[in-house]
């Protein structure tokens, strides 16, 4: 007698979610320990096609999404081969209409609803989208928007606001797509980013964009940049974030100006933002010189050069904004990457806003109290000590000293 095979217990459901999420004829079924895709046609005729994903329970939710997408492919005119290859990764999205889709999309932004100025498209949309059209028409194709999201964001460190835009940006792009220009429903973007934007790693930084360098540590980094025009104008605008406490992005808004009353001429930054921590106003700049292990001031002579045309700033506009330009040079240097591996063997991280953050360190080392120096940063006194553990400390033990000092004894 033949041997009787009895199907295990979630089967039977696994099937039935099949043929509610597609239509009359579809099904699955086990085929040497993998699923094999089957679709029989009222002709009488029957496609099948192996899907990648083993017979077991543990695979239902995965495969159940698959031949979704794949139903959806078919009926915009797929065969079940090609949908499945599609979503694969084994062949690719065609290129003209995501291009073409991409450039109606950012007229979109730009001439209609809450216009975004062109600038802003640039910085925030332009780089995920083009890389998200560039995915597309690859042989690799990601087969459905989560993926596409996680390959397009990845570069971004997670739970970053820069990583949030990204997300939010291409989010927005492949919204459009589905509902303006006819795309299938399975490329419709996640509702909630959140797993995708992810969170920010809990390092005990004193802050999250990372650690102060020593003075010493910085002047070595610059002696090691190459020495060309482009390594020059790099390390005039590394050497201007370390002695005026500057934001990469505050490089672009950087001048100078002369006191009515003492007719000389000193930094400014006309910089101004608003965040949850409080605001950033136009300020004036008070530059620290960094000193060496010898105790050498190191007199860089930046106010003169600027008045004079001497320093002209790198390319700081394009592509994700100052920071991730920084970021992206820097990366490609290798002093800077053997003194980040150094770093990261102390726990420490280093990243473009370690100049500012030597800055602050420099100024509790020199005694500046922390309000003093949280007006030369362009924060509030509340976010500095927040962000910089040393501001507080500092002031207690400056206090402290203060106290010890002015102690008369008491006579008896």
């Amino acid at each position: 007698m033949p041997s009787v095979r009895f199907e295990e217990s979630w089967v039977p459901g696994f099937r039935s979610a099949v043929r509610t999420s597609t239509a009359e004829g579809w099904s699955v079924r086990e085929h040497r320990g993998g699923m094999r895709l089957q679709v029989r046609h009222a002709a009488g005729s029957m496609q099948t096609v192996s899907l990648p994903f083993d017979w077991a329970r543990r695979s239902t939710g995965d495969a159940l999404v698959r031949i979704r997408n794949i139903y959806a492919l078919v009926d915009e005119g797929h065969s079940i081969r090609s949908a499945a290859d599609l979503l694969e990764g084994k062949a690719p999205v065609t290129l003209k209409p995501w291009r073409e889709a991409a450039e109606r999309f950012r007229e979109q932004k730009i001439l209609h609803g809450n216009a975004i100025k062109p600038s802003t498209w640039e910085k925030n949309y332009e780089p995920v989208i083009a890389m998200a059209v560039e995915l597309l028409s690859s042989h690799r194709a990601p087969g459905r928007p989560d993926d596409l999201l996680d390959q397009c964001i990845r570069e971004w460190e997670p739970g970053s606001r820069a990583r949030q835009i990204r997300a939010q940006s291409l989010s927005q792009f492949l919204r459009y797509c589905v509902e303006r220009e006819s795309f299938p429903d399975l490329w419709s973007p996640p509702a909630d980013l959140r797993s995708h934007v992810g969170v920010k790693h809990a390092n005990g930084s004193p802050s999250h964009k990372g650690d102060p360098l020593t003075d010493q540590q910085l002047i070595d980094l610059l002696a090691a940049l190459p020495d060309d025009e482009a390594g020059r104008r790099w390390s005039d605008a590394i050497r201007l974030c370390s002695e005026l406490g500057l934001r990469p992005i505050e490089l672009l808004y950087l001048s100078i100006r002369r006191d009515p009353s003492t007719r000389e001429f000193h930094w400014w930054c006309g910089y101004s933002k608003r965040s949850g921590g409080g605001a950033t106003e136009p300020r004036r700049l008070e530059p620290l010189p960094l000193i060496d292990q010898d105790g050498v001031v190191q007199n860089w002579d930046l106010l003169n050069r600027w008045l004079t045309g001497d320093i002209t700033l790198p390319p700081l506009e394009s592509g994700n904004g100052a920071a991730e330009c920084l970021k992206t040079y820097l990366n490609r240097q290798t002093a800077w990457t053997q003194l980040k591996a150094v770093m990261a063997t102390a726990g420490e991280r280093l990243v473009p806003y370690s100049f500012r953050h030597s800055y602050s360190l420099r100024c509790h080392q020199r005694g500046i109290d922390g309000g003093s120096a949280a007006a030369a940063m362009g924060h509030s006194y509340e976010v500095h000590c927040r962000s910089y553990p040393w501001a507080s400390e500092a002031g207690v033990v400056a206090a402290f000293k203060r106290a010890r000092a002015q102690a008369v004894p008491i006579k008896g």
